[in-house]
């Protein structure tokens, strides 16, 4: 192992928390009503933690551009500014040393609790790691770029506890480090009760600020308990859609409907009404350093108001609709969207990203869980509205706006997203081997479904030749290559981040 290997994040990773058998971790998110008093501390605890992120941050990346321009000196790499390690108990170390030094940190530090600061050296750390592991290839997604500092003005307010004094006083109350006191928005008699009775206890709490008032998340480990499906023998398919969000089809042949309230389509008159009122008013310009008038403030207000208003509306409807699916059903079978290639679109966009296909998933993944059933995800080439339900011949076309199936071979009529259902649903009758999800059972709940008979990947017809009306005989259709992560040949961590960032093509190293 390198010394700069070493110099990383350590060389033991910690473990994750592992819940003791028969529990599980479960968050709880609680409004709060906190007063004057409270609301100054709790912004003063998030912004010490966006400024212990910063802070950390530009402790790490100093000495990397230091190591940067040594190297174009020509100094070998022994008597370099040795590398600054990201690890957390490293910035830990660092920063309680910094904060009795450094002039900005020493007159205000005291003021709030160790666990804000603990919370933006935690994040930096893990940011410094999804970096690394994402230039070796080992991260999944797009390419990260380098931690970069957090902006007082757009960073999210939040605020970690997880040591201190944590608990619920009371129904209506909770106590938290150096905040003390704080009054719940909602009734949290349940969680007391539970945890009472021993079958909870707090792990940790995070107090963050969203669509315009203050939470506290409590991680919780819960003691597991499963209520079994009403029907766990019975298995539904489930098709997504925009204009119907739910078509659901099980396998005794029963078709239901979930509605698309579309409320972001709903609230379009109001939005446009509030954006129209914050566009004449002065708002803030950053190029100049103009602040935002009071009447621009009020403005905004009223429109941050609508958009919280829908997506409270959204989240309550999804809530309603994955609840009662997986507590009828045994066996949950969805399919796999390519949704971020769906918002690409600019045509579906805005509906594709109100329906919220990608948190409707998640939530029927852990309830589904929850209740002991098992999900099944379809293969995302599958072509389940192209394939007849009754007698299983595939449509070589099918476009969006044929709403109706027919098949050419059968003369087996439905709607197509009734018939998607089926398909979907009887996909369960081939993955019985994979398990329920229920604890000590070895399957697993998640399960992939390969595409069936063969279907292609590419649906859309390529393009025809210039000047002539048909493609060439025996000309295919262009297939795109399929992009992966890069693996990092070159040593670990902080060196082959550095080298690989800033050395030019055909540049060598100067020797010792």
């Amino acid at each position: 192992m390198s010394r700069a290997e070493s110099a990383g994040s350590g060389k033991k990773k910690r473990r994750g928390f592992e819940a003791r058998p028969g529990f599980h971790v479960v968050g709880h998110r609680l409004a709060l009503d906190p007063n004057a008093s409270v609301l100054r501390a709790l912004a003063s605890h998030c912004g010490a933690a966006r400024v212990a992120y910063n802070w950390a941050v530009r402790h790490v990346l100093a000495s990397w551009s230091q190591r940067a321009a040594e190297e174009t000196y020509g100094i070998c790499e022994a008597e370099r500014v040795p590398w600054r390690s990201w690890s957390l108990p490293s910035l830990r170390k660092a920063f309680n040393e910094a904060k009795h030094t450094d002039p900005f940190l020493r007159e205000w530090w005291a003021q709030n609790s160790k666990e804000a600061y603990n919370t933006g050296l935690a994040n930096a750390a893990a940011a410094f790691d999804n970096y690394a592991r994402s230039r070796r290839g080992e991260r999944k997604g797009v390419a990260m770029g380098r931690p970069r500092l957090k902006s007082k003005r757009k960073a999210r307010l939040a605020c970690r506890f997880t040591t201190g004094t944590i608990r619920l006083d009371d129904r209506r109350h909770i106590v938290l480090p150096r905040l003390g006191r704080i009054r719940l928005h909602e009734d949290a008699q349940p969680l007391v009760d539970a945890i009472t009775d021993g079958g909870m206890r707090i792990l940790s709490v995070t107090v963050r600020f969203e669509r315009g008032r203050w939470f506290a998340v409590l991680q919780t480990e819960e003691r597991r308990t499963i209520t079994p499906a009403t029907r766990s023998g019975t298995a539904v398919g489930i098709d997504l859609g925009v204009k119907t969000l739910l078509v659901m089809a099980d396998s005794t042949g029963k078709v239901r409907e979930v509605a698309n309230p579309k409320y972001y389509d709903q609230a379009l008159t109001q939005l446009r009404k509030a954006s129209r009122a914050v566009s004449c008013r002065r708002g803030p310009d950053r190029r100049t350093g103009q602040a935002p008038s009071r009447r621009w403030e009020k403005a905004d207000a009223v429109r941050n108001r609508v958009h919280h208003r829908v997506a409270n509306l959204r989240e309550n409807h999804l809530h309603q609709a994955t609840a009662r699916i997986p507590a009828e059903y045994g066996t949950v079978v969805v399919e796999d969207l390519n949704v971020k290639g769906m918002v690409r679109n600019r045509c579906l966009s805005r509906r594709v990203s109100d329906a919220a296909f990608g948190e409707l998933r998640r939530q029927l993944t852990y309830k589904t869980q929850r209740h002991g059933g098992r999900l099944i995800v379809a293969d995302r080439w599958m072509p389940s509205s192209k394939t007849c339900s009754r007698c299983g011949v595939v449509k070589a076309k099918l476009p969006l706006g044929v709403r109706v199936f027919e098949c050419d071979a059968c003369g087996f009529v439905l709607d197509r997203d009734a018939n998607a259902g089926h398909n979907l649903a009887a996909l369960a009758a081939a993955n019985r081997e994979t398990g329920t999800g229920v604890a000590g059972d070895p399957g697993p709940a998640l399960a992939v479904v390969p595409k069936p008979r063969g279907a292609k990947q590419k649906t859309r017809t390529a393009r025809t030749r210039k000047g002539t009306g048909t493609r060439a005989a025996g000309a295919t259709p262009r297939q795109g290559t399929e992009t992966r992560d890069r693996r990092q040949d070159t040593g670990h961590e902080q060196l082959a981040l550095w080298r690989n960032r800033h050395e030019p093509s055909g540049r060598k190293h100067p020797e010792c």
